[in-house]
């Protein structure tokens, strides 16, 4: 067994009685918060090197120091470290390690801090890394719905409210829809990283510390824009775990959303779609069968995310100031999350761009419902009648063609007029599908152009912000 198996637990010196067995495994977190041992490592350097900073080590003990650590590193990404439940948790486990390689000089290094503000900065620094890798992926998503936009731009679709056909509206802007929301769970990303680029290090346990520690330079060396300004908040502060956790939430409910889409139009009833098979599984008795199991799995992964943001504001809300061991109780909830919004964003991002259209059935689709019934409202607007009268006009013609099976736009000219004296032929310029998505020509609108040029301006916004 290694040397760190067999050393004395830290506080074993105030204690008459070894810790009782299941509680030194209930208490523990090793198994799950040894994922941050990169982070644990890169604090342990910069502290150490603003220890050597400012007198407390010398250059010699920095040197051990770093190598030690290096050494315990490529273990642990080797596979051949040992953890040891005894030594609880990530900090213990790396620190009894550098002691039985470098001998009292490991000791040192915990000189001027505390595991309290040890581990506010570890998950700090995790996070900080996981939205690093997180942002591109959200970025590939927007380039695969871009992508996705721009080659169905002019393919009509019915627009839906209540998932009753309401109007005509081209793939292509929904698809620009999707990318609007994930444009704004960037933004919210962005800016939890702000927050969450704050070093509480140097807090200590609650106070501070009597050492002449330098923490502007330990936050510059570890890429911290600030340092937190009260140790109290900066040991019990996890707010920044819930804005993670709420941006994970809002991005897994629009994931969600865009998932009840591609069941619905991948399914027989609809057909708008096909999603690649390598997406896709079949059943264990019906051979016909192509199940859309990777949106389904994100749909209900949502509900898992739901909850870690409940048990992380549940957690913290009568925790006194200022740490308590219930914060220990962030890191799987915290950990999972990132995990789940990793896998679904890399899943979606891969299947996106991927997806078939079926044209000529959204577009016989969007002739059933009367998709272009507020166009003849509006028509008739133009050809002088109060708004309030073309409604009426236009709900006695689709009562009309319920009864015949006629879409508007099959109506013959006598039988419109019929309605209202004011139709001219022109009318079935508007009365097209076609026509009906080309006159939302603005900013926002369904037209074809104006979705090539949103797509402009979303390939602008991508190469900007790289």
């Amino acid at each position: 067994m290694s040397n760190q198996h067999n050393q004395e637990k830290l506080s074993s010196a105030r204690f008459s009685e070894s810790t009782d067995a299941f509680v030194e495994a209930f208490t523990a977190s090793i198994q799950f918060d040894k994922r941050m041992y990169k982070q644990d490592i890169q604090g342990s350097v910069a502290h150490a090197k603003m220890l050597t900073k400012v007198g407390i080590l010398n250059e010699s003990e920095l040197a051990d120091i770093i190598n030690g650590l290096t050494q315990v590193q490529n273990e642990i990404e080797a596979g051949k470290f040992q953890w040891s439940i005894q030594q609880e948790d990530i900090h213990m486990n790396i620190e009894a390690r550098l002691t039985s390689l470098i001998g009292i000089t490991g000791k040192k290094l915990h000189t001027g801090r505390s595991r309290n503000d040890q581990v506010a900065t570890d998950i700090r620094l995790y996070i900080r890394d996981e939205i690093d890798a997180i942002l591109p992926e959200l970025k590939r998503l927007q380039t695969g719905l871009v992508e996705l936009a721009e080659r169905e731009a002019d393919s009509i679709m019915p627009g839906f409210t209540h998932l009753q056909t309401a109007q005509p509206v081209t793939f292509g802007h929904h698809m620009l829809a999707w990318f609007e929301m994930i444009k704004r769970d960037v933004e919210r990303l962005e800016d939890c990283r702000k927050r969450v680029n704050t070093m509480p290090l140097g807090s200590a346990a609650l106070a501070g510390t009597t050492y002449p520690i330098e923490r502007q330079y330990t936050a510059e060396l570890l890429g911290f824009d600030r340092i937190t300004e009260n140790s109290l908040d900066g040991v019990s502060d996890r707010d920044f775990a819930i804005e993670f956790t709420a941006f994970a939430s809002t991005l897994l409910m629009h994931m969600s959303r865009f998932s009840e889409e591609l069941v619905l139009w991948s399914s027989a009833q609809f057909q708008f779609i096909d999603l690649p098979d390598r997406f896709c599984t079949g059943s264990s008795i019906m051979p016909q069968k192509k199940n859309p199991d990777v949106p389904e799995l994100v749909r209900g992964k949502t509900g898992r995310v739901y909850g870690h943001l409940m048990s992380l504001l549940t957690l913290m809300k009568s925790q006194p100031l200022a740490y308590n061991k219930d914060n220990q109780e962030d890191k799987e909830p915290l950990f999972d999350t990132v995990d789940t919004v990793k896998g679904s964003l890399r899943a979606f991002a891969d299947m996106v761009p991927a997806i078939q259209v079926n044209r000529e059935i959204t577009y016989e689709a969007s002739k059933r419902g009367f998709s272009t019934a507020t166009d003849l409202a509006d028509y008739l607007v133009g050809k002088g009648l109060a708004f309030r009268d073309s409604h009426e006009v236009v709900g006695l013609a689709v009562a009309h063609g319920i009864k015949t099976g006629e879409d508007l736009s099959e109506m013959s000219l006598e039988t419109l007029q019929g309605f209202c004296d004011k139709i001219t032929d022109d009318v079935f310029d508007v009365l097209t599908l076609e026509g009906s998505v080309a006159a939302r020509d603005h900013l926002g609108g369904t037209a074809p152009n104006q979705v090539r040029a949103a797509v402009a301006r979303a390939k602008a916004y991508l190469v900007d912000s790289e």
